[in-house]
């Protein structure tokens, strides 16, 4: 890098021949090393970065920083020296430096802002608002399932909701797990004839993941795509608009900004270790927590992308591909784009969605889903929540009760109650139903049912953690006073009656301050007779619900028997809380 007047530049330049593939560099040394030549043009060396300032080497003594403005106006950014305290006007990157000077360029010159935000993001965006699905980009759509997915169902769904005309979109599916072989089967036989074309890569083809996405590429390009957009299992795309957003941003790869819910773990990186894999950029929370929100110029990407045609167009796959040695097929793709000098965006100008958390999703359960409720709680509410939980919670909600003091609301889904009921009988040892347990304190039960302790099965913190998320706020509701209440239960059970096992139950209190029962299958389908009788006040719920939860106090008032069961199974989730 150089400057000066013209007629003292031309003298350097013009100062003795060289030839096109000589070292410039060295050319300018020599010049500059000729102290009669330096003396004539006077020429100097920004030795303090004064005015230029190359990057690479010297990271690490770069901090980006904000001055108020004078007149009043937003904040405005600088990069500074600290070895030098200068604050140079003139940013150099090269070769490993680039991603560091395209940080920098986030914010300078004037990129981002307080009070403005992303000053540039409205820059050459495109309009799809009010098109005919004909005027439309011809999307490629390509699936990616490499690692087995907790809800996976919901996941394509939402894929199969976002707002683009199926007309305009080819299909490209690679499942890579055979446990998910049925989901993505069930998902293409429902909505496969929607799409201009499905192509379905399944396990037993045994396609490695980087031949997959390579051959996803092609085949966007045999269809005259516009667009490739990547979307892998783990990406929850909540914002239907997404597809378009990104596509209205209209930049070469531009991805949303998704991160696992409540943690750091996002889908793009803010910057490189030397040797090219993660390290924290000084702004990365702020973007993955929206403190910031803008579009964000990142070295790495992966997980849910766009990728405009063009550039697929540009480098056939001898190039641009997902195959490299000792790198993941993501790190392959992102590594050739940085070296191929394309940047990659991440946006988070809108909420776009979140990752599913796969850490310990265990295929070898009945249910693997169920226990979910910690690292996936969003989805696992979604689906095993009853739509009309949130309406039990809203001031003016009245809570039913059959009998005096015993409530009834709906809380758990009917997918809840079919996983409950086959994680027991994937389990298959309930108990005798004799007084002697070996499971309990003491050995002895008094009124002893045909049951599966939670413990047995390893589900009993997530299902205390369901009693404090979702069964305290109804407890709430119908005993004031338990405002501070947490729930504590040792006793956490399935229930299982039959007319040749264990038709009813004998009269009994209940060890606890309060029981929950939630019903999981239907009276007068599954089963004829049952339900709960209040002996005191001689009041009987026999019309019980799959997913309805009775609660009612248990030491003392509400003496109560379980009514015979005549006919099939009837399956019941108990809790003694507080005993």
């Amino acid at each position: 890098m150089y400057m000066g007047y013209i007629p003292e530049v031309l003298k350097l330049l013009e100062r003795e021949p060289i030839e096109d593939t000589a070292d410039d560099q060295l050319y300018f040394t020599m010049a500059y090393l000729d102290e009669d030549f330096r003396n004539e043009i006077e020429m100097k060396l920004d030795h303090k970065s004064e005015i230029f300032q190359n990057i690479y080497g010297v990271e690490m003594d770069l901090d980006l920083y904000s001055e108020e403005d004078k007149a009043g106006g937003p904040e405005r950014y600088y990069v500074k020296n600290r070895s030098t305290g200068t604050k140079p006007a003139v940013l150099h990157g090269n070769g490993p430096s680039k991603h560091v000077l395209n940080y920098f360029g986030n914010y300078i010159p004037n990129m981002w802002n307080i009070d403005e935000g992303c000053t540039k993001c409205k820059s050459r965006q495109i309009r799809l608002k009010n098109k005919a699905p004909y005027e439309l980009p011809l999307v490629f759509l390509a699936i990616f399932i490499e690692l087995n997915t907790p809800f996976l169902e919901e996941q394509l769904e939402k894929i199969h909701a976002l707002d683009y005309p199926k007309e305009m979109m080819h299909l490209f599916i690679h499942n890579n797990m055979k446990y998910h072989s049925g989901h993505v089967k069930n998902f293409t036989e429902k909505y496969g004839a929607e799409y201009l074309s499905v192509k379905h890569i399944t396990p037993e083809d045994g396609t490695a993941e980087w031949r997959a996405r390579d051959l996803s590429l092609d085949q966007c390009m045999a269809k005259n795509c516009d667009i490739y957009f990547s979307v892998d299992s783990i990406a929850a795309i909540t914002n239907k608009q997404t597809l378009r957003l990104l596509i209205e941003q209209n930049r070469t790869v531009v991805g949303p900004m998704l991160a696992r819910n409540g943690k750091a773990w996002s889908n793009f990186w803010g910057a490189l270790t030397k040797d090219g894999f993660y390290a924290r950029s000084s702004d990365y929370l702020d973007i993955v927590n929206n403190d910031k929100r803008g579009l964000w110029n990142v070295p790495y990407i992966a997980n849910c992308y766009m990728v405009n045609a063009t550039l697929l167009k540009k480098y056939d796959r001898t190039v641009l591909n997902f195959n490299k040695a000792n790198l993941d097929p993501d790190m392959a793709f992102c590594s050739t784009l940085r070296e191929l000098d394309v940047y990659m965006y991440v946006s988070n100008r809108g909420d776009f969605g979140h990752l599913i958390n796969y850490d310990t999703y265990d295929i070898t359960r009945a249910e693997p889903d169920m226990y979910q409720i910690f690292d996936n709680e969003l989805e696992w509410e979604e689906r095993y929540i009853h739509k009309d939980y949130r309406s039990n919670l809203l001031p003016d909600h009245v809570p039913r009760q059959p009998c005096p003091d015993v409530f009834w609301f709906p809380i758990a889904s009917e997918k809840f109650a079919k996983a409950l009921i086959n994680m027991m009988e994937s389990y298959g040892r309930w108990s005798s139903g004799k007084n002697e347990d070996d499971r309990i304190e003491g050995g002895y039960e008094a009124v002893p049912t045909r049951d599966i302790h939670m413990t047995q099965v390893g589900f009993d913190p997530h299902w205390i953690q369901f009693l404090k998320q979702f069964v305290r706020p109804l407890v709430l509701k119908g005993f004031q006073g338990y405002s501070n209440h947490t729930p504590h239960s040792i006793m956490n059970f399935a229930v299982r009656y039959r007319p040749d096992e264990q038709p009813f139950l004998k009269p009994h209190h209940d060890t606890s301050t309060y029981t929950i029962n939630i019903a999981l299958n239907q009276v007068g389908v599954d089963y004829e007779g049952g339900g709960c009788r209040f002996i005191r006040y001689n009041c009987s719920v026999v019309d019980t619900k799959p997913g309805w939860i009775l609660i009612h106090p248990g030491k003392l008032t509400h003496y109560h028997e379980g009514l015979y069961v005549t006919k099939g199974t009837r399956y019941i989730m108990v809790s003694f809380v507080d005993p």
